[in-house]
This record gives C-alpha cells, sequence and structure tokens, in this order.
C-alpha cells in the first residue's frame, strides 16, 4: 500500500510538532525577497493533508492544492471545510503529470515532496510543468532532506512515532551508494479498544545542488537562493534540510 495514503488519517497526529506558522512565514519572506509583487495565487504541490495549503489560504492567498493521494486530499478537504475555507482548488494528481486550469504566480513543495521523485525523468517533468504554469515572475520554493540527512539520520536506523491511540514503526534502508532510501512502514491505530495495522513502503531520492541546479536549468528556470533553514542561514556541509527557492531567469527581482 502507498505508504502516505495508509498514513493520511494519523498524519498530523503524527507530525503534530511541525510549525506551519514559521515555515509559512518564511515562505512570505522568501516572496518579499525573490519576487516584485507579492504573488495572489499559489500552487501546493504534494500537499498533503493540507496544512500548508490550509496556512496560506488563512493569510489570503488563492490556493490550488495537488497531491496524489485521495485520501491525503480527503483529509485535506476536510479539514478545509471545518474551517470554511471553501476557496480551495484540490486536485488528484501526481507532480510529474498534473494539469491546471491556469497559471499561477507561486509553487511551494513542501516537506521533502520533490525527494519522492526519485528518478531524473521525473525531476524534470516536475520542474518543466513547475515552469509551464509559473506566471512570469513567479517562483518555486521546495525543500529538500540533504545527502548529509540521507547517510547520518536515515541510514538503516529504526524510529518509533507516537501519540495517543496511534504507534508509526518506521525502519529506513539505505542503498549502497548512500543515494535512495526505501521506508518500511507500520501503523497500529486503536479503533473501539482494537488495534488494527496496516504496512507501506516509500522511498526517497537524494540530490546534490549540482543535481538540482541543473534539473532547474533543464526546465528553464534558474536558482534563486538555498537557506538551512527559516532565517536565510548559508547551509554548511551538516544541514539537513536545504530550503530552495527558483524562478525564471531575468524574471524574478
Amino acid at each position: 500500500m502507498n505508504g502516505y495514503s495508509m498514513l493520511a488519517p494519523v498524519y498530523d497526529r503524527l507530525n503534530e510538532t511541525l510549525d506551519y506558522r514559521a515555515w509559512a512565514d518564511f515562505l512570505e519572506a522568501c516572496f518579499a525577497k525573490y519576487m516584485k509583487e507579492k504573488p495572489s495565487s499559489v500552487l501546493d504541490l504534494a500537499c498533503g493533508t493540507g496544512n500548508m495549503t490550509l496556512e496560506l489560504a488563512r493569510r489570503g492567498y488563492d490556493m490550488t492544492a495537488l497531491d496524489l493521494s485521495e485520501e491525503m486530499l480527503a483529509e485535506a478537504d476536510r479539514k478545509a471545510r471545518a474551517e470554511g475555507l471553501g476557496g480551495i482548488l484540490f486536485l488528484s494528481g501526481d507532480m510529474t503529470s498534473f494539469e491546471l486550469y491556469g497559471t499561477v504566480q507561486a509553487v511551494v513543495c513542501c516537506l521533502d515532496g520533490i525527494n519522492h521523485l526519485t528518478v531524473r525523468e521525473d525531476l524534470d517533468a516536475c520542474f518543466a510543468l513547475v515552469k509551464n504554469y509559473l506566471e512570469p515572475g513567479g517562483v518555486f520554493c521546495f525543500d529538500l532532506n540533504t545527502p548529509y540527512k540521507f547517510r547520518t539520520v536515515y541510514a538503516d536506523r529504526d524510529y518509533i512515532l507516537e501519540d495517543d491511540g496511534v504507534m508509526c514503526c518506521w525502519r529506513n534502508r539505505l542503498s549502497k551508494k548512500g543515494d535512495v532510501a526505501d521506508f518500511y512502514l507500520t501503523v497500529f491505530e486503536e479503533k473501539d479498544g482494537v488495534w488494527e495495522r496496516q504496512d507501506g513502503v516509500e522511498r526517497e531520492r537524494a540530490y546534490g545542488l549540482r543535481a538540482i541546479e541543473n534539473a532547474l536549468r533543464r526546465a528553464g528556470m534558474e536558482l534563486l537562493g538555498v537557506s538551512a533553514d527559516y532565517r536565510f542561514t548559508a547551509p554548511d556541509e551538516r544541514t539537513e534540510r536545504w530550503y530552495i527557492t527558483a524562478g525564471v531567469p531575468g524574471n524574478a527581482r
């Protein structure tokens, strides 16, 4: 079973420590730093359960949100309706072959969605579509788990994530080259006093900055900035996550 479809009902409980407000503040700082004007329309690529989608919608952005998992999208839509955020367009689609109804002024992709593009052809296809749907002056903000994180945090390690009524066993297996990690996920969820088990597998690939820059260039975009955190700190060899902003040459600030 697809790991994220399986995780959809419990994903937010297992990731409740993530500060989406601070992350959205950083995205808006990127808009201000790299764009001539504040965007109004934003695509949230690989939106998951919609936490960033909803946070940006609360701030007045016209949001389109796309994800491959219909279960994740159902959770995102349920939360949006509960808050009365009815103007969000949720689309089911693949990052490598999606279609939109029109262009957007910014694209965001949070929580290592790009790492899930495990072959160069998929990376190129995704970046080409982002370029195709970005308006002149638009930016593409995304993050990546770094090769350092693959080697030191993922490696061949096992983790347990727990919350009330749910437990996720997460086993990592790293390739010999150290650039591909398979995540074997087992989720136990308590329902009416009975623990139910589901199993799934996900895969991520580590990309170097040069590979990302080359892929952006092939798509007709350029690397505008790389940060190690929300404060635009320059990354070093021990950085675990890169926050990247790209744009169309000559159009961004």
